[in-house]
């Protein structure tokens, strides 16, 4: 029998959503059974001023924590130039304990300079961010592993650490699942192999999913990982309606064209959704993260609950 994939529901709040819109989606999602709910982590709209304006990720996730019971939540991705890596290893630790063990922490190297200007945070030349991202998840996983009564030491360039007692812990053990994604040939397959639980690709067709999943296997062979250890997944805008009618006006209010959503997201009938998920399946994509970028449109989610999840 055919594995079963995980639909998840991924949202953008920097184009203009309160922590109510976001609550309001996080509790349709988690009622009608899907995986987790996600939140990107940008402090700036792309293409809209965002009104009222952006939220915090680690804020929105620990209140999500406490106002829901059952739904995963996590960040897609994190940013590592936004917070010092001790600083996010508490916060994680802290919302997960406030979740009971619920959160999963997707972080990437940053990219949206114009973001960092915007709300005076450093931006780096690509290198040194891939270097500081490196070091970060070093001192994230080695805080969290750092046994009680024991020290972390760590001496990065970046972000060197003395004498850390590792506090406080995540519920989940060993710890919160890491994800990581991109595109990067080199860095980023090897970032996944030493350090990702699950590893995820933006946006991307299927070529681009079997090769990229490729080289992050590949990366994992090289240093003695079992690739199958980590999770594969794919993000996909989402665009799902019961007929053309339907499927225009949801292409319409997120301001994208029918044909080439049906070419680059998850996009469509119900059926078209499924055979596209069973496509990228056989690539090895476990769970898709459905970008939902309308968070007034819930019958959109369950639309896809009823006619889409039982089938995949």
């Amino acid at each position: 029998m055919e594995s079963k994939v995980e639909l998840r529901v991924f949202t953008e709040p920097q184009q203009g959503a309160t922590y109510d819109d976001l609550l309001r989606v996080a509790l349709a999602a988690e009622e009608l059974g899907f995986g987790a709910f996600f939140r990107s982590d940008h402090y700036l709209g792309m293409g809209t001023e965002g009104l009222p304006g952006s939220t915090d990720a680690w804020t929105t996730l620990a209140g999500l924590a406490r106002d829901t019971s059952t739904i995963r939540l996590g960040t897609m991705m994190t940013s590592a130039t936004f917070r010092h890596p001790g600083p996010l290893a508490i916060q994680v630790a802290q919302v997960d304990q406030m979740s009971g063990g619920r959160v999963e922490l997707g972080i990437g190297a940053g990219w949206f300079e114009q973001e960092h200007k915007a709300y005076a945070i450093p931006f780096p030349s690509t290198r040194e961010r891939f270097d500081r991202f490196e070091e970060q998840l070093a001192v994230i996983t080695g805080l969290w592993a750092t046994k009680p009564g024991e020290r972390f030491a760590f001496p990065g360039t970046h972000h060197p650490v003395t004498d850390s007692p590792g506090l406080p812990k995540p519920v989940q053990s060993p710890r919160p699942p890491v994800l990581i994604g991109g595109l990067g040939k080199r860095r980023t397959p090897e970032l996944a192999a030493r350090y990702a639980d699950e590893f995820n690709l933006p946006f991307v067709d299927e070529e681009t999913t079997a090769t990229q999943f490729g080289r992050v296997r590949a990366a994992c062979e090289a240093i003695g990982r079992d690739p199958d250890e980590l999770t594969w997944s794919n993000a996909l805008v989402l665009c799902v309606g019961r007929d053309e009618a339907e499927i225009k006006r949801r292409a319409n209010s997120i301001g994208r064209d029918v044909d080439e959503l049906r070419e680059n997201g998850l996009a469509g009938t119900p059926d078209e959704m499924i055979t596209k998920i069973k496509r990228y399946q056989a690539l090895g994509s476990q769970r898709f993260y459905l970008q939902t970028l309308d968070l007034t449109d819930l019958d959109h989610l369950e639309l896809v609950a009823n006619e889409v999840m039982p089938h995949v």
